[in-house]
C-alpha cells in the first residue's frame, strides 16, 4: 500500500497512537482519543482512522486498526518538493509522498506484464527483451495489443476491414499477419498496451 501525505492534523493524530503505544502498549481507547483532542463525537476518531487507513499508516483486520510497519508501505519514487517551471523562484522542500506503479498506472490490479521476443514493434520503441505492460480491456482500432491466435501470440497493432483483422508490425522488415473471418473464432484478446518497461525505465503509452 503507498503512504501519501498527511494533513497536519492527521500528522498529529497518528503521532498521538504511535506515543501512547510506545509509552502504555496499547491502543488509547475511543474515549482517551475524544479527551485527548477535545472531539465532540466519536465519529471524528472514526473518520481520522480511516483517513489514516486509507493512506497507507494504518492495516485493518479483524481484530481493528494497527500501525503498518515501514515494510507494509509500496515502494516508490520519494517525492522531495516543488521546483518552478517558469521564473527563479526559492526551492521549495518538503515530503510530498512517493510515486508508485498505482500513481503511474490506474487500475494496476488489472495490469499484467510479458516479456517481448523479437524488433517488429521497435517502431513503437518497444524492443526484444523488454516488459510490456497489459490491461485486460478491448484493443482499439490501430491500438498495440497483445493477440493469441491458433494457440501463438502477437503484440501488433490491431486493424479491422472487410478482409478481417490486421496485425501491423511497428517495423517494415516484418510483413502483417491477416487472420480471415471464417477463424475469428479462434482470436483471443489477451490484453491493451498500456507501456514496458525496460533498463531505461517506465514507458508510459503515449495518447493518441
Amino acid at each position: 500500500m503507498s503512504r501519501r501525505k498527511l494533513t497536519a492534523k492527521q500528522h498529529e493524530f497518528l503521532t498521538f497512537i504511535e506515543d501512547y503505544i510506545e509509552e502504555e502498549n496499547v491502543w488509547p481507547t475511543y474515549r482517551e482519543i475524544i479527551d485527548h483532542f477535545n472531539y465532540r463525537s466519536p465519529n471524528s476518531v472514526t473518520q481520522n482512522l480511516q483517513a489514516l487507513h486509507k493512506k497507507g499508516y494504518l492495516t485493518r483486520d479483524d481484530d481493528g486498526y494497527h500501525l503498518a510497519r515501514e515494510d507494509d508501505a509500496e515502494v516508490g519514487i520519494p517525492v522531495k518538493g516543488i521546483i518552478s517551471a517558469g521564473q527563479l523562484q526559492e526551492a521549495v522542500e518538503a515530503n510530498l509522498g512517493t510515486i508508485t506503479l498505482d500513481n503511474l498506472f490506474p487500475n494496476l490490479d488489472r495490469i499484467f506484464a510479458i516479456r517481448v521476443s523479437g524488433q517488429s514493434m521497435q517502431g513503437a520503441n518497444i524492443n526484444d527483451g523488454d516488459y510490456v505492460l497489459l490491461i485486460d480491456d478491448d484493443i482499439p482500432e490501430g491500438g498495440i495489443g497483445a493477440i493469441l491466435y491458433n494457440g501463438e501470440t502477437s503484440l501488433k497493432r490491431v486493424y479491422h476491414d472487410q478482409n478481417g483483422l490486421r496485425l501491423e508490425p511497428c517495423n517494415e522488415e516484418y510483413e502483417s499477419i491477416r487472420i480471415t473471418p471464417d477463424v475469428f473464432e479462434e482470436v483471443n484478446v489477451l490484453g491493451r498496451y498500456v507501456g514496458h518497461m525496460n533498463a531505461h525505465g517506465i514507458h508510459k503509452r503515449v495518447a493518441a
